[in-house]
C-alpha cells in the first residue's frame, strides 16, 4: 500500500510540475526519467535471462507427471485468462475513451533534460528468452551445480537491483513522464481512463476466478462457494504481501482446507507461486489495450496478431521475480518489441499496473488453489487405477 500511495504520489506531483513548475525544475525530473528509463531498458534483458534459467534449473526433478501436470494447468489457466481479458478488453475500451485521446510521445514540448545518456542493453529480449531456456533446460540435464548456482547468484544480484533501486525509484520516474505529458498538454486525456481500466481489470479477476471455481466445484463434487470462501485468507494476505512467493504458507493452509493432500499441496502450491499468473496476466493484457486505445501510432490489434503476445507472455512472467511489479517487469521488453509500446507507453503501462499489483497477485494464489484441487483430483485417480492394477 505503501508503493500504491508513492506511485498516486508522483503522478500528482508530476502534473503538477509540469503544469506550474519553472522550466528548470521540469529539465532536472524529464533528465531523471531519461537516465531512469535506459537503466530499465537494460536490466529487462537481464531479469528476464536469469528469472527463467534459475526459474527451469530448480523445477522438481521427481514427480514428473505431477509436474507436466501442474504446469499445463498453470500454463493453460494464464493464457485462457489472458485471451479472456483481451476479447473483453478490446470490445469495451474502444467504448470508454477516444483513440488517440493522448497523442504524441514523450519530448514533444520543446523541455530537453540536461544530460541524455544511452545504456545498450547487453542483449536483446528475444536473445535473452531463448538463452535462458538454453542454459535453463541444459542445466537440468547435466545436473551441473555450479551453473545453478550462478543462475542463482545473477537472479539475487537483478533482484536486489529491482528490489533496493528501481522499484523504490519508480515514483519519480513516474512523476518525469506524467510531468512531461503534461508539458506536452494530453496528461488530462490520459488520466480520465485510468480508473475505468483498473475497475474493469479486478472486475475481470473476479469474472475468471469464478470461472476456475465453478467448473473446479463441479468436476470435484464441492460446492464453489465454499471453495472460494476456503481461500479468502490467501487472497486478503496476497492484498498485503504483493508477492506470490510470501502468500505460500497461507496459501498451503487454505489449499488444505480445501480437501487437499498435504503431498499434493505442498507439491503444487510453491510450483505455481510462480508459474501460475493468471491474475497478472489478465492485468496487463487489460491495461496494454487500454493504453494502445490512449496512444495514436498504437492500434488495438487483432485476436491473431495479439495471441503471440499473450503466449510469449505466458512464458517471460515464468518465475517472475517475487517483489511488486515482477510480472509487469518482466512484460516490458515484449511490449516494446512485439505491440511496439514506446517510452511513454511502457510508463503508463507501469503505472496502471503497479496500481492494482496486489489485486492482480490476489488472483494468482486463489487461482493456485482450483489448480491444486485438479492435481488432487488426477493423483486420486491414478492412486486408484494402480490398486486395481495391483489387484
Amino acid at each position: 500500500m505503501k508503493l500504491i500511495l508513492k506511485l498516486i504520489a508522483g503522478i500528482i506531483g508530476g502534473v503538477l510540475i509540469g503544469l506550474f513548475a519553472p522550466e528548470w525544475i521540469n529539465r532536472i525530473l524529464l533528465t531523471f526519467q531519461g537516465l531512469f528509463s535506459e537503466l530499465l531498458t537494460f536490466t529487462i534483458p537481464l531479469l528476464i535471462l536469469f528469472f527463467i534459467t534459475s526459474g527451469i534449473a530448480n523445477l522438481p526433478q521427481n514427480s514428473a507427471n505431477l509436474l507436466g501436470r501442474t504446469l499445463g494447468m498453470a500454463y493453460g489457466s494464464t493464457i485462457v485468462a489472458g485471451t479472456l481479458a483481451y476479447l473483453i478488453t478490446a470490445a469495451i475500451v474502444p467504448l470508454l475513451t477516444t483513440v488517440g485521446a493522448s497523442s504524441g510521445e514523450l519530448g514533444a514540448h520543446g523541455v530537453e533534460p540536461l544530460l541524455v545518456l544511452e545504456i545498450p542493453p547487453l542483449l536483446s529480449v528475444m536473445t535473452a528468452l531463448a538463452a535462458a531456456f538454453v542454459f535453463g533446460l541444459g542445466i537440468t540435464a547435466l545436473q551441473s551445480n555450479t551453473l545453478r548456482q550462478a543462475s542463482d547468484e545473477g537472479r539475487d544480484i537483478i533482484e536486489k537491483l529491482l528490489t533496493k533501486v528501481i522499484i523504490p525509484l519508480l515514483p519519480f520516474y513516474i512523476a518525469g513522464v506524467f510531468a512531461d505529458l503534461a508539458l506536452a498538454g494530453t496528461v488530462f486525456d490520459t488520466l480520465q481512463t485510468f480508473g475505468i481500466i483498473l475497475v474493469l481489470a479486478v472486475t475481470m479477476h473476479w469474472l475468471w476466478l469464478s470461472v476456475m471455481f465453478v467448473v473446479t466445484g463441479l468436476a470435484t463434487g464441492q460446492s464453489p462457494l465454499l471453495l472460494i470462501k476456503n481461500m479468502l485468507p490467501a487472497y486478503f494476505t496476497a492484498l498485503g504481501t504483493m508477492s506470490s512467493a510470501a502468500t505460500i504458507p497461507v496459501t498451503l493452509q487454505a489449499t488444505r482446507a480445501n480437501g487437499v493432500s498435504k503431498r499434493i499441496a505442498d507439491f503444487t502450491i510453491p510450483l505455481c507461486a510462480t508459474t501460475h499468473l493468471s491474475g497478472s496476466i489478465i492485468t496487463i493484457t487489460t491495461c496494454a489495450v487500454a493504453v494502445m486505445a490512449m496512444r495514436e501510432g498504437l492500434a488495438i490489434p487483432g485476436f491473431f496478431d495479439i495471441l503471440p503476445f499473450i503466449l510469449m507472455l505466458g512464458v517471460v512472467m515464468l518465475a517472475a521475480p517475487g517483489v511488486p511489479g515482477g510480472a509487469v517487469m518482466s512484460a516490458l521488453g515484449l511490449l516494446t518489441s512485439m505491440l511496439g509500446f514506446g517510452e511513454a507507453a511502457i510508463a503508463l503501462m507501469i503505472a496502471l499496473y503497479m496500481a492494482q499489483d496486489s489485486l492482480g497477485t490476489a488472483c494468482n494464489v486463489t487461482g493456485d488453489g482450483a489448480i491444486s484441487l485438479w492435481v488432487n483430483k488426477f493423483a486420486k485417480k491414478d492412486e486408484a487405477k494402480a490398486s486395481a492394477e495391483d489387484l
